[in-house]
């Protein structure tokens, strides 16, 4: 996700957006839990379609001015169809209805992330509710290419502790209401997740705004959770 100011729709299962770089720019692009097909548009050449990985760390994106970009922001977990990305090339202004009936979400995947966003949340508990072993739901997620169970259960209570930063609690009220053993520890996920320290992040409003847009643990209509 891009750390720049951008337009959000939501609908069943992605969030559209779209941005337009005024100037050559690095923009940061923090992990969300979430892939986005992306359709970019630069002068000269036809529009290039591409599907995010899980960005498991921090990183940048080089944009050069005039780079129009249309992006769908998956919900967490979800999958493609084969060739819809071909298809979205050939008929980049049909991309909603392609993507409408080409998205799949297996039911069983979303109720387990969702379920390790919630407080207390651990592998051990998630498949005890879900009536399998932590193997069988290792295995699943595996199977459908996706972080393990740790990724989604982390990056939601880093996620959440984050947009927290916004409150006047303190530091470590933050991290104990975010179920960090303590600042410290909270302070090393931050690093981890965002490239920042919560003392910073707190300091920097525009990017609280980005890690706050919906993504893993928060959503459209789902409840913002920690540990």
């Amino acid at each position: 996700m891009l750390a720049t100011p951008r337009r959000m729709m939501a609908s069943h299962g992605y969030e559209k957006w779209a941005f337009t770089a005024a100037g050559d720019d690095d923009a940061p692009v923090y992990p969300d839990g979430c892939r986005d097909v992306l359709v970019i548009e630069t002068q000269g050449g036809p529009p290039r379609i591409i599907l995010t990985d899980h960005d498991l760390v921090p990183r940048q994106a080089r944009l050069t001015a005039g780079t129009r970009i249309t992006g769908f922001r998956l919900r967490p977990g979800s999958q493609l169809d084969p060739g819809v990305l071909d298809a979205i090339a050939r008929q980049p202004g049909e991309a909603v209805n392609i993507l409408a009936e080409a998205r799949r979400d297996p039911e069983d995947l979303g109720d387990a992330i969702r379920a390790l966003t919630r407080p207390g949340a651990s592998l051990r508990s998630v498949a005890a509710a879900a009536g399998v072993s932590q193997r069988t739901l290792q295995r699943r997620f595996r199977e459908f290419d996706l972080p393990a169970p740790d990724y989604w259960r982390l990056l939601a209570r880093a996620r959440s502790a984050a947009q927290r930063l916004a409150s006047a609690c303190t530091l470590a009220d933050i991290a104990g209401e975010s179920g960090y053993a303590d600042q410290a520890h909270m302070t090393r996920e931050c690093l981890r997740w965002f490239g920042a320290t919560p003392a910073s992040l707190r300091r920097d409003p525009r990017r609280l705004a980005l890690i706050s847009q919906p993504a893993l643990g928060n959503w459209t209509g789902e409840q913002i959770s920690t540990r």
